[in-house]
Order: structure tokens, then sequence, then C-alpha cells
């Protein structure tokens, strides 16, 4: 399966990332409740999020799960499932597909960037080509791809 040439993809508005990643909220959520699972299976039955230890691991499986399927997606398509409802896809700065590396380093950035009251996302409606800061630091960008590119 090729990728789609992002020549023929603008660069994709805020807005649209806003509602990719809510949809992406429907998957995680299943996910999470996954982790939540596979933690109190370590636990042995007896999971109290109100001891450090117990909180620490259900919130270690939730990144690491939420790590696993941004990277995996990024990685594979370069589209979420949220992405896919819009038609957007990550790439590369050259229009390539992202490195393992890459992604990796895009998801801790968009972490980073969600800290400061979201501040990394809302810098996309100042810069000309609507990336945030995971964006610039990882090297990627977000496109809207044609219907006609699918």
């Amino acid at each position: 399966m090729s990728a789609p040439k992002t020549a023929i993809a603008t660069p994709a508005s805020l807005p649209l990332r806003l509602l990719a990643a809510a949809y992406d909220l429907l998957p995680l959520l299943g996910l999470w409740f996954a982790a939540a699972v596979v933690a109190l299976l370590l636990a042995g039955g007896a999971l109290d999020v109100h001891r450090l230890a117990d909180k620490a691991l259900v919130q270690a499986l939730t990144f690491c799960i939420s790590a696993a399927y941004f990277i995996a997606s990024w990685t594979r398509g370069g589209q979420t499932l949220g992405m896919r409802a819009w038609r957007l896809r990550v790439v590369r700065g050259d229009g390539a597909a992202l490195r393992f590396g890459q992604a990796v380093l895009r998801f801790i950035a968009c972490v980073l960037s969600l800290a400061p009251a979201g501040l990394g996302v809302w810098w996309a409606l100042f810069d000309a080509e609507g990336r945030t800061w995971h964006d610039l630091l990882a090297g990627t960008r977000v496109v809207r791809l044609e219907k006609s590119a699918i």
C-alpha cells in the first residue's frame, strides 16, 4: 500500500485536528480500560489508586498504551482512527512517512505541548503552516488529504 502524495494535501486546520483528537478519545478510552484491567491483574485484584505504587502502575500502563496507539498509528499509515475520519495525515517535513524514533519524539513532545494549558497546541493558530510545538520539535506536519487521494 503506497502512501498518498502529500503534494495534493494542504495543512490541516486546528479545528479539524481537535475534532480528530476528540474522535481518538473513543479508542483511547477502551485502551485505558484495558490498562486498568492489566493493572488490576498485576496487583492481584487488590488495586487501590490511593496508594502511590498502585496509582503509578495505572498511570504508567495508561501512558504506555496511549504511546503505543499513537506511535503505531503514525508509523503505519500516518493516521489515527480520528485522523482517518477527517482525512488528516501526519508526515515528515519532506512528505514521507514518519520513522519510529520521530513518532516517539512527536508523542513525548505532544505530552509536553499539552502541559502548559495546551499552549503548544494553540501555537498552530500562529504558525503559518498550522504546526504545533510537537510538529516543530519532531519535524512533522499534519495535512488534509483531498478526497481523490484516499
